[in-house]
């Protein structure tokens, strides 16, 4: 595959449109896309719900991740929200065997996309505003890249066939492979600039539509997202209000009478304690009817 060279004064529309120029006297299908849900344009026929790209097209999915069909090859997952312009290397004959097909140029301006297709014997490319990331054959490409803030560049090569994948500048030159099984991030798109093992995954984060409700609220719960339920409290008005009505200052007691006792607070009526019946009045003894005699005897 011929080499794709940039500089700063070429953008990616302006690469594109240059190989749509070359390529479209070949009117070659490179990729086809459900219509439903994506914004299409660039050289194609709508057909029965499904558009065709012939040489070039641009792809810009909508709120969930669109899935582009590459004939004879695989398919790439374009995620959410994500643009990506399509073109073939018109460089390379057509060939009636699809291993010696010409090569798919991918241009991600944001966003993020999948690859899942077989290599052939000509290079693929992967093309960012800072970065290119060729994939070679032969192998089964397994490869997302993802750009974040910044120009930030997870690239992930993965799967049991992991092709040959190079990351270059489009400016400051040099290369760094990604190994099979490897994931790291350029940082800023450097090369220089290099975290292995990234820990975020590359490709395309879950559709809002495949997480239901009824999983995602006891999950969300279980790590603390959700607020759980008001517990019921008394304030200390309240509280100092129950006191105050619980606990009641016994009256004082009369004179000579026994003293109440109010009843401990509880959720039934208690009926009081009974009171003693009054005493009966003692009739007089011998000793108070002899201190009477002498009484009257003295005349006390």
């Amino acid at each position: 595959m011929r080499a794709f060279t940039t500089g700063r004064n070429w953008t990616l529309g302006a690469i594109f449109a240059a190989a749509a120029r070359i390529a479209i006297a070949q009117n070659l299908p490179i990729a086809i896309v459900p219509v439903e849900g994506v914004k299409l344009s660039g050289g194609l026929n709508v057909a029965d719900g499904k558009a065709v790209i012939g040489a070039s097209g641009s792809i810009t999915a909508g709120d969930r991740t669109a899935v582009v069909t590459l004939p004879h090859r695989g398919n790439l997952h374009i995620c959410a929200t994500t643009k990506v312009s399509l073109s073939s290397d018109s460089s390379v004959p057509t060939a009636g065997d699809a291993a010696d097909a010409p090569g798919l140029m991918m241009g991600v301006e944001r966003g993020a996309v999948e690859a899942n297709f077989a290599t052939g014997k000509n290079s693929d490319v992967i093309l960012t505003p800072d970065l290119r990331i060729l994939i070679s054959g032969p192998g089964v490409a397994a490869v997302r890249v993802r750009l974040g803030e910044k120009g930030d560049t997870c690239v992930d090569n993965g799967g049991p066939e992991a092709p040959y994948v190079l990351v270059s500048n489009n400016f400051s030159g040099g290369a760094f492979r990604v190994q099979p099984g490897q994931r790291v991030m350029f940082e800023r798109g450097s090369l220089s600039e290099v975290v292995d093992n990234e820990p975020e995954s590359c490709g395309c984060p879950p559709d809002p539509a495949s997480v239901t409700q009824a999983n995602a609220f006891p999950e969300a719960q279980s790590a603390g997202l959700t607020p759980a339920a008001p517990a019921v409290m008394k304030t200390p008005e309240v509280a100092a209000e129950l006191s105050r009505e619980d606990v009641r200052p016994a009256a004082p007691a009369a004179e000579g009478s026994t003293p109440e006792v109010a009843p401990a607070p509880m959720s039934a009526p208690v009926a009081p304690a009974p009171q003693p019946a009054p005493a009966p009045p003692k009739n007089p003894g011998v000793f108070t009817r002899i201190g009477r005699f002498f009484q009257k005897l003295f005349g006390g």
